[in-house]
């Protein structure tokens, strides 16, 4: 069986977007994965099909409501797969390639798009969604969250992408001790007065190797202090 995704969203006509392209939309149309949406306001009960209302305690924006939510998550749930229910949101844990690969080993997900202010607590807590953020920041709602988050999954299932090496040398993807990804060179060798490294044109493998590694931890210095902090002596990442 397929690695399965389910959105639960109000406007299912923003999926597949970009995963309908490129190698994920090849895919996609081979059946490696397959990706279904849930309009939430059918699962409203009201002649006008309303998800939403004013928050408790006053505030703007409104909230999405309990019962609703929970109707529509039992629908997706309803074929009995272990699929765990990720909740876009800025106040979730920050997505990052250990939680993609955690995701991409289990049968799929469902992925609970909010708009407005949110969902009602109350139904995150009972159904137990996993709340998960790509980046602090606000976005109007969480189709393009989802988006983000099906790219970075799909592109790890098998037989989706090329080459599995390249998909190691990756940002983010050396092991326990993440590194961002050494620079990339091709033809021509000499571009507008700058040439391509030398070692690079060596043809001395363990020296490209060597020389990669060290651009990679060079830019994690710069870049990512977060990162590069974490990491112990041996290389791997300390808690």
């Amino acid at each position: 069986m397929s690695w399965h995704a389910t959105a639960l969203t109000l406007f299912p006509e923003m999926f597949p977007g970009t995963l309908g392209h490129s190698l994920a939309g090849r895919a996609l149309r081979e059946g490696k994965w397959s990706l279904d949406t849930l309009q939430i306001r059918d699962f409203a009960t009201d002649k006008h099909r309303t998800v939403d209302d004013t928050p408790f305690g006053g505030g703007a924006g409104m909230v999405m409501r309990p019962d609703v939510m929970d109707a529509a998550c039992a629908a997706a749930l309803s074929d009995g797969a272990a699929r765990p229910l990720v909740y876009m949101t800025p106040r979730g844990r920050l997505l990052d390639q250990a939680l993609v690969r955690e995701l991409v080993a289990g049968p799929g997900i469902v992925l609970v798009c909010g708009r407005y202010e949110g969902l009602d607590q109350r139904v995150i807590e009972a159904r137990g969604m996993r709340e998960v953020s790509v980046g602090d920041y606000v976005l109007s709602g969480g189709e393009p969250a989802a988006l983000v988050l099906l790219d970075a999954c799909v592109r790890l299932l098998p037989g989706v992408m090329g080459g599995a090496t390249s998909a190691e040398e990756e940002s983010f993807s050396a092991g326990g001790a993440p590194l961002l990804e050494y620079p990339h060179y091709t033809r021509p060798a000499e571009w507008d007065g700058r040439a391509v490294p030398d070692v690079l044109l060596s043809g001395h493998h363990a020296e490209v190797a060597r020389w990669r590694r060290g651009m990679a931890e060079a830019a994690t210095r710069e870049r990512r202090p977060d990162l590069w902090s974490r990491r112990t002596p041996a290389g791997a990442l300390s808690n």
